[in-house]
This record gives structure tokens, C-alpha cells and sequence, in this order.
């Protein structure tokens, strides 16, 4: 498959990826995938076809079809920008996702499915729903009414809807910096970094929210709080299915939950790892730039989600769309793509051994300028 994004034959630009972004959905039909594999196949162990293809195929075509650097000339970016089929592109994957879910979980509720099977396809089911947690993102971070309210409809199966204001008006002011909790420090284990962003991301969701609501002369116990209004989506959700097909489908919203929202903030602990944005004479932090985001450009990756591994663009300008997200030189650079490195971040000494060094690489040598974790941080200045 040839994704190469220029091609300037006779001074035309065209995107070649144009289509190939559509791949994107599929990952939202992973359960249906699971059943069907397990249908055609008889192998129980499909039912974990979610999880296999995540972290199985995936980063094994990102080996195979290498990275794609290329970035579109800037002349065609409002073209780009203009183009609605991108849009539509991502919107298609809503709907796709409700079908795969909503199928999931009537499988897992009405099936008589053993314990690990039930387990492996609450689990490919979170893998489809923390996918979606990313589409959610390209949609929320839009001006258009619509786009906002399906990013919040995209975060009701995974139950994570305050993310919808803790990203756009939390994580973007204080990324790579100490009091974001969504960027994790140098010495730190994503499995301590999983309960601190978990809290500290709510904490600051509500935050955020009480304080807008307070600037328009409003309660934040509000029907106008963006925070309650995604919640409600959730509970409507996830109630109307315990109506249709009982209790036996809370473990499997349970789970799926779970798994999803964990895989968001996985990536959240590799996307800034040990990058800190230093403070000025004024005491202000400087502005957010290329080399304070990792990157990765593995294409298969990038083609399933949106792009989001060009992270640093994504972070210099939110509102610039997936399509036009660009490559810099002086972004640090991830061995991999973010399925097999999430594969990393899991196993806290493989991470470490893999990850430290480059940190310390990025900046010379001086790790007093990157964000360490407090208990340790004497500790490895002196080393």
C-alpha cells in the first residue's frame, strides 16, 4: 500500500492516503470481529481478536510498512481544511461504534458465554471503545455544535465523558508540565501514573467546569455543565441496556470501561514522558512546542488513529484537523508506534530501559530540565 502523502506530478497536490483513512473504522467493529472469528473458527481464544489486533497486527504492519514523514505543502492545507469527507470520515465511525458495541454486549448478556470468553470480549470490546476515545478527541476539538456533541456521545459507552473538558481546556494549558496530570514524569510507572491522571483529570474536569459555569452566573449542578451533560449519556446508555438484557451485561460494561479508558491514559503516559516545559524570567511556562511531545510517524498506526502519534502539531495548533497534521525533525522520536510501545509502558523495567535513555538524550545529558518524578528527583540528579 503506497501512503506516501505527496505527489506533485504535474504541480498537483493530492492526498494519497484520501481513502485509506477509512480504515480507521474498522477498529470500531473489533467485537464483531471477535464473534464472527470465533463463529468461523471455533477457537475460543478469538474472542480476544480485539486485543490481538491491537497489539498483534497492527504493530507488525508498522514494522512492515515503515514511517511515513512527508507532510502536506501548507498551500493545500486550507484545501484540506475545507474538505468535508474528512469529516465525514470520522463521523461515520459513531454509528459503527454503537452497532459493534450495543452487539458485544447482547452477546455477552444472552450467550452463556465461559468466563475467559466473556472476559476476551469485554476486552476487544474496550479495545473498539478506547479507540473510540480518540475519535472522540478529533470531534471535540472542533467549534462545530454537532461535532461536540457526538464527541460526547462517542465517550458514553466507556464512561469517560469528563474527558471532553479535562483535554481541551486542562491537558492543553499544562501539558509537559508538573501540575498536568495527564503528563506523566520521567521515573514514574504507568501504573502509578494510571490512578494519579484517573483522579487528578475528574478533579480538574470539574474544576474547569465550575469555574465557566461561575463566569455566567450559573451552579455547576447545571444542565448547562458539559461534565454532568456527558455523564447523563452514560447512565442513559448503560442503563437502558441493563433494562434490555439484565445484570448479567454490568461485569461486561464494567470491563470494556475499564480496559478503554485505561488504553486513553496509557497513551497519555507516552505521548509527553519526562518533557517538561521550562519557566520563564516571569515565571510563566513557555509556549507549547515541537519537542515537547513524542512522536511517532509508523503509518498503519497514524492511519487507524487519525494521526494522533503527530502529536506535536496536534498540541501547537488543537484545531488543526488529522489530515493536516505535520512532521518537525525536532520532535523526539518513539522507537515505535503507540500499540507496541503501550505494549512497553505495561511492563514498568522494559519501559524504563527503552525510554530513559532517550529522555535523557533529548536533553543533553541535563536531566534537570526534564519532568522527574518528585521522590526520585534528587536521587537521579546526583546520578
Amino acid at each position: 500500500m503506497n501512503t506516501a502523502t505527496l505527489n506533485n506530478r504535474d504541480g498537483d497536490w493530492r492526498d494519497s492516503r484520501r481513502y485509506w483513512w477509512l480504515l480507521s473504522i474498522l477498529t470500531m467493529l473489533l467485537p464483531v470481529g471477535a464473534v464472527q472469528m470465533v463463529l468461523l473458527t471455533g477457537w475460543p481464544v478469538m474472542w480476544w481478536f480485539g486485543f490481538l489486533f491491537v497489539f498483534g497486527v497492527i504493530p507488525l504492519f508498522d514494522v512492515l510498512l515503515g514511517e511515513e514523514t512527508a507532510n502536506p505543502p501548507e498551500e493545500s492545507v486550507p484545501e484540506l481544511e475545507r474538505d468535508r469527507y474528512y469529516r465525514w470520515a470520522v463521523y461515520v465511525s459513531v454509528p459503527l461504534l454503537y452497532a459493534g458495541f450495543l452487539y458485544a454486549a447482547w452477546v455477552a448478556a444472552t450467550w452463556g458465554l465461559a468466563w475467559y470468553s466473556y472476559l476476551g470480549l469485554a476486552v476487544s470490546t474496550g479495545c473498539a471503545t478506547g479507540i473510540a476515545i480518540n475519535t472522540a478527541h478529533e470531534l471535540g476539538h472542533k467549534p462545530d455544535r454537532v461535532e461536540k456533541w457526538l464527541a460526547k456521545v462517542a465517550l458514553a459507552p466507556v464512561f469517560y465523558g469528563h474527558f471532553y473538558v479535562e483535554h481541551n481546556r486542562g491537558h492543553h494549558v499544562r501539558v509537559s508540565t508538573p501540575e498536568d496530570p495527564a503528563s506523566s514524569r520521567f521515573g514514574e510507572t504507568f501504573w502509578a501514573f494510571l490512578p494519579r491522571t484517573v483522579i487528578g483529570s475528574l478533579r480538574s474536569a470539574w474544576h474547569l467546569e465550575k469555574q465557566r459555569l461561575a463566569r455566567q452566573g450559573k451552579p455547576v449542578w447545571s444542565p448547562a455543565n458539559d461534565n454532568l451533560q456527558a455523564w447523563a449519556l452514560s447512565v442513559l446508555l448503560w442503563g437502558a441496556l441493563v433494562a434490555w438484557l439484565g445484570w448479567a451485561v454490568l461485569p461486561f460494561l464494567v470491563i470494556q470501561s475499564l480496559f478503554g479508558f485505561q488504553l486513553l491514559e496509557v497513551v497519555n503516559y507516552l505521548e509527553h514522558y519526562g518533557l517538561r516545559r521550562q519557566k520563564k524570567a516571569n515565571g510563566r511556562y513557555e509556549r507549547c512546542r515541537p519537542e515537547h511531545s513524542w512522536n511517532s510517524n509508523r503509518r498503519v498506526t497514524n492511519i487507524f488513529l487519525y494521526q494522533l502519534q503527530r502529536h506535536s502539531d496536534h498540541h501547537a495548533y488543537p484545531t488543526r484537523s488529522y489530515q493536516s497534521l505535520r512532521h518537525f525533525d525536532e520532535s523526539p522520536q518513539l522507537p515505535g508506534g503507540y500499540a507496541s510501545m503501550i505494549l512497553l509502558a505495561w511492563v514498568p523495567p522494559l519501559w524504563f530501559r527503552v525510554m530513559n535513555p532517550r529522555v535523557a538524550a533529548h536533553y543533553g545529558g541535563d536531566l534537570s530540565r526534564a519532568n522527574i518524578k518528585p521522590s526520585i528527583r534528587e536521587r537521579v540528579l546526583a546520578r
